[in-house]
């Protein structure tokens, strides 16, 4: 095709405009990044306010309960002396337009006399849904969306799988050596952790951004561990155990502080119907027993995945041993992984074999979307199981 002067030039205008609107939302999806962990199970959303090319003021989801991106950027717009009527707001989700924690933010933008909102993807909640977009257009403000829309839908995955499926988001955390090994043989002698300070600090740090942890009984009885985030920073995610017999010792840690951070026991009908002594501690020392169906002898995780949806769980962070680990790949409902392997080679001084775990599981999986982080000399693999 061939253009003319006056249309190559428009052409170029345009352009130009998609990649300033790319540089804005993109300032704002960095601001969003920010409260990945501190908002859940709310989205981590970030806001920019532009006139005439220069960004006036910018805010982003802070905390959980607080206020939202389009707020903090008006309160900051403010701050600085700045209007933002007129002005064009860059935001990362559509804006809300129902009362929840905090008053919607669409009314906000409405009576600030915003002129244009671009939103890089529609909310897919119930509550949203594309309604907050209209209630911006039937006031009279102009909406562009689909900016970064991937970067956007990928930065809340989880929150959108929620929306849309009830389901939990599935992360599956290990560390291990190099040649495969979760644990020391003999770990009075050698030592708890294989990985390191810093590597055990970034594990908590995805403590505290789900809403619940689960493990397999044998890593409870042979690690005796609390699963609580440390600091928890206000947050106390559900603690699940898969305890298909019932095996729960009575003296463990978690059921030690059951009253206070809460915990879920998954077992099968039979033993609850003949381990009852064993039930009944768990519920007298604060915890929950919830039978489910078995599937080959071990706990349907799906119906264990659609129970956690019901009570609200948007982010599951599996710690389990090889066998449980295994066992949501298999049936492939993982969603993401993080791996984190100390330069270490263990042989016969290892226990816990993850690949001899990974021989039931029988398609492979490739990683996509993958991050690598280098904490001291340990190395994190991260990436998402499946396409979003």
């Amino acid at each position: 095709m061939v253009f003319t002067e006056v249309e190559y030039q428009d052409t170029l205008y345009t352009m130009n405009d998609e990649i300033q609107a790319m540089n804005y939302m993109n300032q704002a999806l960095k601001l969003a990044a920010r409260g990945v962990g501190s908002v859940e199970p709310n989205p981590a959303v970030g806001a920019v306010i532009v006139r005439d090319g220069q960004i006036i003021g910018k805010g982003w989801h802070k905390k959980f309960g607080g206020p939202h991106a389009e707020i903090n950027a008006l309160v900051d717009c403010k701050a600085k002396g700045q209007t933002a009527a007129g002005a064009t707001m860059y935001v990362t989700l559509e804006p809300c337009c129902h009362f929840g924690k905090t008053p919607p933010c669409a009314d906000a933008l409405i009576e600030a006399k915003i002129a244009k909102v671009v939103v890089a993807v529609v909310d897919p909640s119930p509550h949203a849904a594309g309604n907050g977009i209209e209630k911006l257009r039937a006031a009279g403000i102009e909406v562009e969306v689909g900016i970064c829309e991937k970067e956007a839908a990928l930065l809340n995955a989880p929150f959108f799988k929620f929306a849309k499926t009830n389901l939990p988001w599935v992360i599956l955390k290990w560390a291990q050596s190099i040649d495969g090994k979760l644990a020391y043989a003999n770990p009075k002698v050698d030592g708890q952790w294989l990985s390191n300070e810093q590597s055990r600090e970034d594990a908590h740090d995805l403590r505290r951004r789900v809403q619940a942890i689960l493990v397999g009984i044998n890593t409870v009885i042979a690690d005796d561990p609390l699963l609580t985030p440390r600091p928890a920073n206000g947050k106390n995610p559900l603690r699940i155990v898969l305890d298909v017999d019932l095996r729960m010792p009575h003296e463990c840690k978690l059921l030690q502080i059951a009253s206070e951070s809460p915990l879920l026991v998954v077992t099968s009908h039979h033993s609850l119907k003949y381990r009852e002594e064993i039930a009944h501690h768990i519920i007298k020392q604060g915890g929950q027993v919830l039978p489910l169906p078995m599937a080959d002898g071990q706990c349907d995780l799906n119906a264990l995945l659609a129970e956690l949806g019901k009570r609200q769980i948007q982010q599951l962070l599996v710690e389990g041993g090889p066998t449980v680990l295994a066992s949501f790949l298999k049936q492939n409902l993982a969603d993401e992984a993080r791996v984190y392997i100390a330069p270490k080679i263990l042989g016969a001084a290892g226990a816990a074999s993850i690949t001899d775990a990974m021989a039931q599981v029988t398609n492979a999986l490739n990683l996509n979307n993958v991050v690598l982080k280098n904490f001291g000399d340990d190395i994190c693999i991260g990436g998402l199981c499946n396409q979003c």
